[in-house]
């Protein structure tokens, strides 16, 4: 996936949405067209490369004569057939894929070592992970501040520099998630940061069915309708700056330099500082 980036991961995205489109759509598990957020992570814990994509599904979906259909209460599709369907997608496409292959890998040039790769891949049993539903919204909405916009690793995780070396904390999931500190030098160090920036103009955060972009105010509003959820209307009114204010307070755009001025004419009576 590393050597040739921009064709794996639009594969791995063209995958993982049909997978969810095709089995959602399927009467056995909702019979319903979803909306999907998809979030693509190439990082672990210990910053080594690891392609992954969150996504995020409302629980249930519109029928074709639109009406709304919720999904049943643990979840809608088993994850043994996600996985299944997942792998059955994927393997179709990768086989298809025009790839180059360079260094150590640069043998699976040749049509039969990349044939005994292919085969070796569907051998394997491949595994999803669905988690519960979210509790409510305010959930949904901490979940995506932590997923979308995030980098490889967070400034608070950095421990000491020094020496030539970072020192970091990361979580082993395979010992129980305990929290271990990592030394590496600096230079492998930017070496794992660089593998996660990805092609220049790369959409990392996709929108789809219900979700995608066209028409999508008007299904939303259908939506809505359909499952009698509550809009306040004076919330969608209100200016940017005002719930910014009721939140954080009046003195969230105060200056930190002087403590006196405000930085936006947002506070009452007072001008830019």
């Amino acid at each position: 996936m590393y050597q040739n980036q921009e064709v794996m991961y639009s594969l791995f995205f063209k995958a993982v949405s049909e997978t969810l489109f095709e089995l959602g759509l399927d009467k056995k598990y909702l019979g319903a067209k979803l909306g999907v957020t998809a979030v693509l992570h190439t990082w672990g814990q210990n910053l080594l490369y690891h392609p992954h994509i969150h996504c995020i599904i409302p629980s249930g979906g519109l029928t074709a004569d639109g009406k709304w259909r919720s999904s049943r209460k643990k979840f809608f599709i088993p994850v043994k057939v996600l996985s299944k369907k997942f792998r059955g997608k994927f393997m179709a496409y990768f086989r298809q894929a025009r790839l180059n292959f360079y260094g150590a890998l640069e043998d699976l040039n040749i049509p039969s070592h990349f044939s005994s790769l292919v085969y070796n891949l569907y051998q394997k049993n491949w595994v999803t992970y669905c988690k519960p539903p979210f509790r409510d919204a305010g959930k949904v909405v901490k979940y995506l501040g932590r997923y979308t916009h995030r980098v490889a690793i967070s400034n608070n995780r950095i421990l000491k520099l020094g020496d030539g070396c970072v020192t970091f904390n990361w979580r082993d999931y395979k010992d129980t998630n305990k929290v271990k500190e990592m030394t590496i030098t600096a230079d492998e160090f930017i070496r794992r940061f660089m593998m996660h920036v990805l092609p220049s103009g790369f959409r990392k955060i996709r929108h789809y069915g219900l979700l995608a972009s066209r028409d999508k105010s008007a299904r939303i509003e259908l939506c809505k309708k359909l499952t009698h959820t509550p809009v306040d209307s004076t919330v969608l009114l209100r200016k940017p700056l005002e719930i910014i204010r009721d939140t954080l307070g009046d003195t969230f755009n105060l200056c930190p330099r002087c403590g006196v001025g405000y930085l936006t004419r947002a506070a009452p009576d007072t001008a830019i500082a």
